[in-house]
């Protein structure tokens, strides 16, 4: 039996587990599909040398710090500098490790439908993995990103240096933290909301609630909106693809 497995810390909700269970259930896949809660990515050379993996999915917060450990990244992982899936690649009994990002194919394929010819400028909130992927698809696609944090960095704005005029000009605003994601469901990113309008678009990576705060704030100022789901789908499936190449 074959078996995959998904990373990160905590990985209490794991929508890839549902996703690949019922895959290999519903298909009759001899597969299965375990969490693997690493506190610390130190960890990880023991994880790969107890067990016969055959493929990872890498969640937060170790996007980026399991790059090192890796032997090897495709062209878009390393561009992005953070991964999501790990390869397991087995030749005259040398293992090679394999990183690539499908965060980037699932949020490209679940925004572009939505973006429209005044969505020129984009905000990020949030610095770790995912806003990594988020950058490089908007990008690509000829948007101009700006990331928002707590904390002060070059070319990094503060949740407190964002004006009503700024957000205003700003019309794409992506949630790439976890605020808001169940079960502390309360939480939020503080943006000016009272600048948002008909023609932002908010897209939020949190899948769990269906809608967080963020979006009900966005969608009652007239904002359309947008959660994680389709993205999870759609690098939960090229992750598939990957894994059988």
């Amino acid at each position: 039996m074959r078996q995959f497995g998904l990373i990160g810390y905590p990985v209490i909700q794991s929508f890839s587990k549902m996703y690949f269970t019922e895959k290999f259930a519903t298909e009759s896949i001899e597969a299965a599909y375990e969490l693997y809660p690493l506190e610390t990515i130190d960890l990880f050379p023991g994880l790969i040398n107890s067990k016969p993996l055959h493929g990872l999915n890498v969640t937060i917060p170790h996007k980026q710090a399991v790059i090192p450990y890796l032997d090897e990244l495709d062209e878009t992982a390393a561009e992005i500098g953070a991964v999501n899936v790990i390869r397991f690649l087995r030749e005259e009994n040398q293992l090679r490790l394999k990183g690539y990002n499908t965060d980037a194919i699932g949020f490209e394929n679940s925004i572009l439908p939505h973006l429209k010819p005044g969505h020129r400028k984009a905000l990020i909130l949030g610095t770790g993995g995912a806003s990594k992927a988020i950058d490089y698809v908007l990008r690509k696609n000829g948007l101009v990103t700006q990331f928002v944090s707590r904390t002060s960095s070059p070319g990094q704005l503060t949740y407190e240096e964002l004006t009503d005029d700024m957000i205003q000009e700003w019309l794409v605003v992506v949630n790439c933290t976890p605020l808001g994601m169940f079960p502390a469901v309360e939480g939020f990113p503080p943006i000016p909301y009272q600048g948002i309008g008909n023609n932002h678009l908010l897209y939020d990576v949190v899948y769990k609630p269906e809608e967080t705060v963020f979006l009900k704030k966005g969608k009652a100022q007239g904002a359309a909106t947008l959660n994680g789901l389709e993205m999870l789908w759609g690098q939960a499936a090229a992750a598939w693809e990957i894994w059988n190449q």
